[in-house]
């Protein structure tokens, strides 16, 4: 697999204090990487270090397969939007990027209306300015400025939240777009969960400074998608009944309940062994572990056997 990004050891210390701790993390060419975590647990800062804007205090990064000086030429391909977008108010989306263009030596003819089209933008009324835009048409117009200069990767710090739910699908539809249509690798930070589980194709978790999982969605759903979820007068009894007609994968949670990992679609067979075994069966059903279930049991300690 060819990675756009690597980094080896990236730390960062402010004074006594490490914000960012021995990262070393792996993003895939032409992928979605969301990076997951608590505010203050060191997002904002590792994209800081990898753009460019902040750097290491120990530890390094490679950005496609080039380190030192030559990276550093190939920051110009890495389109940054952190924290809020830099717009000028008063001035349309058309003229805020134009501006962006000049500045940056880019401007070819129709290149402006191109990346207005890229983020969704190229109805909108071209002397609207932009400090009467909704937070989301603010947003997707920030991700167009990170795209003057046709970067091959963006860094994208929050940029959906705070949105309302139409805001968010609008977002997310830019996002997917630039993957699939243009090839562009995103690298995305996010706390709301339940929406970056729909973009991103890979997930690292970041806790305390220190990342403590990195993931593709399939290696999510294998880990934690679902489940059966049983809850019996006998738990001991309840397994050597579900080992006996084949079920392997079953774990005890800490409150008593069983979860099993196989034979997902046989949950009347189980539910027929438990009985015939005269066990008194309380529940029986079948569960779906979410991303920010999953997120919870890596930061929390919980157990996450598949």
């Amino acid at each position: 697999m060819e990675y756009v990004l690597e980094t080896q050891g990236l730390t960062k210390v402010y004074g006594k204090k490490e914000a960012v701790r021995d990262v070393s993390m792996h993003v895939p060419e032409g992928k979605i990487y969301g990076l997951i975590g608590r505010n203050g647990a060191g997002k904002t800062t590792i994209m800081r270090m990898i753009s460019g804007l902040s750097a290491p205090t120990r530890g390094s990064y490679s950005l496609f397969g080039k380190t030192g000086y030559e990276m550093g030429k190939l920051l110009k391909k890495v389109g940054v939007l952190i924290e809020s977008p830099g717009l000028y108010p008063r001035l349309s989306a058309y003229e805020n990027l134009k501006i962006k263009c000049i500045g940056m030596g880019v401007n070819p003819k129709g290149y402006v209306e191109d990346l207005l089209k890229s983020v969704g933008l190229e109805n909108t009324d071209l002397k609207k300015p932009a400090g009467s835009y909704s937070l989301g048409m603010r947003q997707r117009l920030g991700i167009g400025l990170a795209l003057v200069g046709n970067p091959a990767m963006l860094v994208l710090d929050e940029p959906i939240n705070g949105l309302d739910p139409q805001g968010i699908a609008e977002v997310r539809q830019t996002l997917v777009n630039l993957r699939d249509e243009k090839g562009i690798t995103i690298m995305i930070s996010s706390h709301i969960l339940d929406e970056l589980a729909k973009v991103a194709d890979c997930f690292g978790i970041i806790n305390e400074g220190s990342l403590l999982d990195e993931f593709s969605a399939e290696e999510l759903h294998q880990r934690s998608g679902q489940y059966v979820m049983i809850r019996t007068q006998d738990t001991a009894g309840t397994e050597k009944a579900l080992k006996a007609i084949g079920v392997e994968q079953i774990s005890e949670e800490p409150d008593g309940t069983l979860r099993v990992s196989d034979q997902l679609d046989n949950t009347p067979a189980m539910a027929r062994a438990i009985i015939e075994a005269g066990i008194g069966l309380q529940e029986i059903c079948l569960k779906s572990i979410s991303l920010e279930d999953y997120y919870l049991g890596v930061t929390e300690g919980g157990r996450h056997n598949g």
